[in-house]
């Protein structure tokens, strides 16, 4: 039997999450697309869904309260905040969550991957790795050995996760960025994109350049001197 499968946003990794979904059924898995839940939808968006076949289900009031039960929701949203809040309200409801992985991505050995998860063409997932769930891993991007993501990570197009990285929940790795080995990123960190992380990060910080430096430590330096 199809699993039968929501997609939470509109936008445009929604829309991305739909081509994967796509490339999964063509490749014969048994996955069926109901359509796409929005509370906020823009005009362009709902044109573009429309060009594609894909059906608006309505914002989440509107939807949740008429859902059988037995379906299964991706929120594709890319801000791993708001993508948490999302998949609660959504969990809350009795629903549980779907995973979406493109045939084109390379998944090592070993793998834990969680609920939630969407998996993007062209991602490398190395060995001994735990993806934790509501994870997105954008086109591109790599995930080294024995890494661990914690629940709603966003690492974003063309980002690089070394070997045996931690990185904490709800944390975001901009496109390209670069984190090496054996480090250890906190909760609810932002990762510049283009950044290269050569230490540990705490939790709520934000880091850019390289190498990649806390911005509150160089507004700190500035408004001392």
């Amino acid at each position: 039997m199809a699993e039968r499968v929501v997609i939470v946003g509109a936008g445009g990794f929604g829309r991305e999450t739909i081509d994967v979904i796509m490339a999964a059924i063509e490749a014969g898995e048994p996955v069926e697309l109901l359509g796409v839940v929005d509370s906020g939808p823009r005009e362009a968006d709902l044109e573009r869904l429309a060009l594609r076949g894909v059906a608006y289900l309505g914002t989440e009031n509107e939807w949740l309260p008429v859902a059988s039960g037995d379906e299964r929701f991706i929120v594709a949203i890319g801000s791993p905040v708001v993508r948490e809040g999302v998949a609660g309200r959504f969990a809350n409801a009795g629903l549980r969550a779907a995973t979406a992985i493109h045939p084109r991505a390379v998944v090592g050995s070993q793998v834990r991957i969680g609920d939630g998860v969407v998996i993007a063409s062209g991602v490398q997932i190395s060995t001994n790795v735990s993806i934790g769930d509501h994870v997105h891993l954008n086109p591109g991007s790599i995930v080294g050995h024995d890494a661990t993501l914690a629940e709603f990570v966003s690492v974003n197009p063309g980002a690089v996760i070394s070997g045996a990285v931690s990185i904490g929940r709800t944390t975001l790795v901009g496109a390209a960025a670069t984190v090496l080995q054996n480090l250890t990123i906190g909760v609810r960190v932002t990762i510049g994109a283009g950044a290269c992380v050569t230490k540990n990060v705490g939790d709520w910080v934000t880091v850019v350049g390289v190498p990649a430096r806390d911005i509150r430590a160089d507004r700190a330096s500035t408004d001392g001197e």
